[in-house]
């Protein structure tokens, strides 16, 4: 492929989405993503949920968008830290996603988050999605958040 195609494949500036674009409020992608997700359970340093896979998260191959499934490693490991008594969840300092198999349009999957540590300064997760119905892992995630210091003045 010639570098300019690859740039037509980037690029988005016009075309029949752009006013549709333009107008997402702020802050739509991690609803976006959620919509759907079910808290099957939930206690200290664990969550579990599921959600059945919609259309609107499928990639070209009609399997799970890999950043919808990196968003959900990223939103359901970032709310198990709050399960351990922490008042924030940080910021994101490092997430890894390994994808290990494909989830497609109406299959149920289940993503669990446990808390690997919650220290003062640094919390580590680990988050992994599943096939419901097969017990296929479908993607496993570690995450690690910079949870801000407060001051002592």
């Amino acid at each position: 492929m010639d570098f300019e195609s690859v740039k037509r494949l980037l690029e988005k500036e016009g075309g029949p989405y752009e006013s549709t674009v333009d107008s997402m409020p702020q802050r739509y992608f991690e609803p976006f993503v959620v919509q759907g997700l079910k808290v099957d359970l939930i206690e200290r340093g664990r969550i579990v949920c599921s959600m059945v896979v919609p259309s609107r998260l499928l990639n070209t191959g009609t399997s799970l968008h890999g950043g919808a499934t990196a968003t959900l490693v990223d939103m359901v490991g970032s709310a198990v830290i709050y399960t351990v008594g922490s008042p924030v969840t940080g910021v994101s300092v490092e997430i890894n996603v390994s994808y290990l198999d494909g989830a497609y349009v109406g299959d149920e999957i289940e993503i669990e988050a446990k808390t690997l540590r919650v220290g003062k300064a640094i919390a580590v997760v680990s988050v992994e999605l599943k096939n419901k119905k097969t017990g296929k892992i479908i993607a496993q995630g570690r995450h690690t958040k910079y949870l801000a210091l407060s001051s002592k003045l």
